[in-house]
């Protein structure tokens, strides 16, 4: 049965990565110095306003999941294209709560916020773009549909590796272990949907 369904777990798929580094960003390692107060209190204000948005790039995910199986080309479209918006807003987002909580109190603190905080806008930008193209695809048209969908999904693949190296080094050392104290930040606090293979 041919159909877009491999090319949706390809979208799906490369989706994944980009969830994985924004729960890599609010899941840093362990432990802490309790007397860096200044950082803490960072932590804290970043972590505070992530989690929401962090939820919502889950639940945008998961959306697009559950079409992975879609026959309707339509349902696909409209399904992508509102997570695709969700994603948008919420990488926006988080962008400006990074920005706005200033520059880390750590060595090379604001390269490390001013990198972390282009990453996020420009995924915001991409998505923003990937969601015009999803738009246009022709759904009439099945062996076209499937060839804009692996487009979208190599893309999106770029696009989280490239936005993965500014956000590890925001959440690197000190920076990290700060916002692993944070409840905002605790992969405990988000609940993932599990992804079948």
């Amino acid at each position: 049965m041919e159909g877009t369904n491999p090319v949706n777990k390809k979208l799906v798929a490369a989706l994944s990565g980009g969830a994985a580094l924004v729960l890599a960003l609010t899941g840093c390692g362990g432990g802490g110095d309790d007397s860096k107060k200044k950082l803490d209190d960072w932590a804290k204000n970043v972590c505070d306003q992530m989690q929401p948005q962090v939820k919502k790039i889950q639940e945008a995910n998961s959306s697009i999941a559950n079409v992975q199986n879609e026959e309707d080309s339509k349902k696909i479209q409209q399904t992508d294209s509102t997570a695709f918006q969700a994603n948008a807003d919420a990488y926006r987002a988080l962008g400006t709560s990074v920005d706005r909580a200033g520059a880390p109190p750590v060595k090379d603190g604001e390269t490390s916020q001013k990198n972390a905080v282009k990453a996020l806008n420009d995924l915001s930008t991409a998505y923003t773009g990937l969601k015009k193209r999803m738009d246009a695809l022709d759904t009439k048209d099945k062996a076209k549909f499937a060839e804009g969908l692996k487009s979208i999904a190599t893309d999106i693949g770029k696009l989280s590796s490239r936005s993965d190296e500014a956000l590890k080094k925001l959440q690197s050392g000190d920076v990290g272990k700060a916002m692993a104290k944070q409840p905002g930040c605790q992969k405990s606090s988000v609940t993932p949907t599990p992804t079948k293979k």
